[in-house]
C-alpha cells in the first residue's frame, strides 16, 4: 500500500502540473491574449488535455486509485482524493479519446468567437459553437449514464445530487414567493434615488476602491491578483495561487464595487483550503452550490448590509467627493439595494437574480432536452425576460449573449447561482447564532467572518460533501426558506411594505 500510494501521490502531481498550465493558459486567454492567436492556442490546448486524459484514464493509474478508495486502512484524505478521481476518470473515461480532445478544441474556439459576437451583437457567428458544444456535451451525458436524463447528468457535475426534479420544485417556490415581492417593490421604485451612482467615476479611483475591499476581506495580495476583463471570474492554480477579475464601468460604480466583493468570496474558500490539501485534487470547493454561497454571501448579506455599507461609505466619499457630495451612507445602502428589474444578470438586485437564472435554467434544460433548437433561443430568451421580469431586450448583446458560460459547455452551471444564494442565506442563519456579523461588519475588517467560515468550509475542500458541510455548520439539511425570509425582511424595511 506505501508504495501504491507514492506512485498514486506522483501520478497526481503531473496531473495536476498539466491542469495548471491549462488554467494559465486560459487565465492568459481571458486577460492578455490576442484575439488573432485563438487557434493555436486552441490547438495547445488539445494537445494538452490530451495528456491530462491518458494520465487519468490510463489503466494503472485507475487501478492504484482503485485500490486506495476501496482500502479502508488508507489515510482518509487519499481515500477522500481517490474517490473524488473515479468519479471524475469515470466521466473521462467513457467518452473516446478523439472525442475528448475535439471537445476541448472546440471549447476554446467558441470561447474566443463568443467574446467578438457579444461584442458585436452576432449571435449568428456565435450559434455554430453553441450547437456543436451543447451536441457534445448531451452525448457526454449519454455516454456517462445512458439511462439518465442527459441534464440530470450535466446538473450533477456541479451540484452531487442536483436534479431538475429538484431544481422545478426550488424554483416555483422563489417564484411563487418573490414575484408578488418583486411586483411590490417595482411599484415603489421611484422611492430610491440611485442616480448618484451613475455619474463619471474615474477608474483609477475604482481600482483603488478594489485594493481597499480586498483587504477588508483580508484577502493576501501575495497569493491573490486582480486583473480587468469582459466577463469577471475568479481562477485558482492553489491556495497560493488565486486570481479574481473585474470589469470597470466608469458611469456604474457599483458594478466593479460588487463584483470585486462577489469574486473575492470565491477567492477566500480557495486562500484559506487546508495546507495538507495543497496539490490535491480535494483543494478546492466541494461544488459550484457551495462555492457560489461564498461569493452570494459575500457579495450580498456582508456586502449590500447596511453596516458594511456604512463601514466603507467614507473611503468612497474620500475617493470620489464630487460624486458622492450630499449622498449619506443610508443613501448608498438603499440605492445597492433598489430592485428593478433588468437585463442583465451580473448587474441585477438581489430580490430580482434568482428570476434571471430561471430564465437560464429553463432555456438550457430545453436545448439539451432537444425541445428547445439553439436557432430559436435569442426569440426564446426574450419572450421569457419579458414575462419572468417585464422587461424588452433590444439586442443579443444584452440578451442572450451576455453571459460566456455557454461559450464553455457549462450546461448545468447556472442553477448553482441561485441554490447558492439560498445555502448562502442559511450558513448566515448560522453564523449569526455565533457571531455578531453586522458589529464585525460594522468595523470595515471581516476577519472574524472569515476565520469562522475557514473552521466550517474553506479548510475541509472537498474533503466533505456539500450535504455534510450544510448539516455540520447549520445543524439541519438544507432549507430554502431562509434564503426567501432574508429577502422578504430586507426589502420590506428598506420599502416600507
Amino acid at each position: 500500500m506505501q508504495r501504491a500510494m507514492e506512485q498514486f501521490k506522483e501520478g497526481l502531481a503531473k496531473i495536476h502540473a498539466l491542469e495548471h498550465a491549462l488554467g494559465v493558459m486560459q487565465y492568459d486567454f481571458e486577460t492578455a491574449m490576442p484575439r488573432g492567436a485563438g487557434e493555436d492556442y486552441a490547438k495547445t490546448v488539445g494537445a494538452l488535455s490530451e495528456e491530462v486524459y491518458r494520465r487519468k484514464c490510463g489503466p494503472e493509474f485507475k487501478a492504484l486509485a482503485g485500490e486506495i478508495a476501496h482500502d479502508g486502512e488508507a489515510d482518509p484524505v487519499a481515500r477522500r482524493e481517490a474517490e473524488v478521481l473515479l468519479e471524475e476518470i469515470g466521466r473521462m473515461d467513457c467518452i473516446p479519446v478523439e472525442e475528448f480532445v475535439a471537445y476541448e478544441m472546440e471549447q476554446s474556439l467558441a470561447s474566443g468567437v463568443w467574446h467578438r459576437a457579444k461584442v458585436e451583437n452576432d449571435y449568428a457567428a456565435f450559434l455554430p459553437h453553441l450547437s456543436k458544444l451543447l451536441e457534445f456535451k448531451r452525448r457526454f451525458a449519454l455516454y456517462y449514464a445512458p439511462e439518465g436524463k442527459p441534464y440530470d447528468t450535466m446538473l450533477d457535475e456541479y451540484e452531487k445530487g442536483m436534479t431538475t426534479e429538484a431544481l422545478d420544485g426550488y424554483f416555483a417556490m422563489v417564484r411563487q414567493r418573490l414575484t408578488p415581492l418583486v411586483e411590490q417593490t417595482a411599484a415603489r421604485s421611484a422611492q430610491i434615488d440611485d442616480g448618484f451612482l451613475y455619474r463619471n467615476y474615474p477608474l483609477d479611483g475604482q481600482r483603488a476602491l478594489s485594493d481597499y475591499l480586498m483587504r477588508a476581506m483580508t484577502i493576501d495580495r501575495d497569493f491573490c491578483t486582480i486583473g480587468e476583463v469582459e466577463h469577471p471570474f475568479t481562477t485558482n492554480f492553489s491556495k497560493h495561487d488565486v486570481r479574481i477579475t473585474t470589469h470597470y464601468y466608469e458611469n456604474a460604480v457599483a458594478s466593479s464595487l460588487y463584483s470585486v466583493i462577489h469574486e473575492g468570496g470565491h477567492a477566500l474558500y480557495e486562500l484559506n483550503t487546508g495546507d495538507e490539501l495543497v496539490g490535491s485534487p480535494l483543494a478546492g470547493g466541494v461544488s459550484m452550490g457551495i462555492h457560489e454561497s461564498q461569493s452570494r454571501l459575500f457579495e450580498n448579506l456582508i456586502g449590500r448590509s447596511e453596516a458594511f455599507v456604512g463601514a466603507i461609505f467614507p473611503k468612497m466619499q474620500a475617493l470620489f467627493p464630487a460624486q458622492l457630495r450630499g449622498v449619506s451612507a443610508r443613501d448608498f445602502y438603499r440605492a445597492v439595494n433598489k430592485s428593478t428589474p433588468s437585463l442583465i444578470r451580473t448587474e441585477a438586485d438581489e430580490l430580482t437574480y434568482s428570476l434571471h437564472v430561471m430564465v437560464r435554467y429553463e432555456l438550457e434544460k430545453r436545448m439539451v432536452d432537444g425541445a428547445l433548437d439553439p436557432r430559436d433561443l435569442p426569440g426564446e430568451w426574450n419572450r421569457l425576460y419579458k414575462e419572468y421580469l417585464g422587461v424588452d431586450v433590444p439586442d443579443d448583446t444584452r440578451g442572450v449573449l451576455q453571459d460566456s458560460h455557454w461559450s464553455g459547455g457549462s450546461f448545468g452551471y447556472f442553477p448553482s447561482y441561485a441554490i447558492g444564494s439560498a445555502y448562502g442565506a442559511q450558513f448566515m442563519d448560522a453564523m449569526r447564532k455565533d457571531l455578531d456579523v453586522d458589529a464585525v461588519a460594522a468595523t470595515g475588517c471581516l476577519a472574524p467572518i472569515v476565520e469562522w467560515l475557514t473552521q466550517r468550509i474553506y479548510r475541509f475542500g472537498r474533503l466533505k460533501t456539500p450535504g455534510e458541510l450544510i448539516l455540520e455548520t447549520c445543524k439541519e439539511e438544507f432549507n430554502p426558506r431562509y434564503y426567501i425570509e432574508y429577502l422578504e425582511r430586507k426589502y420590506a424595511e428598506i420599502y416600507g411594505l
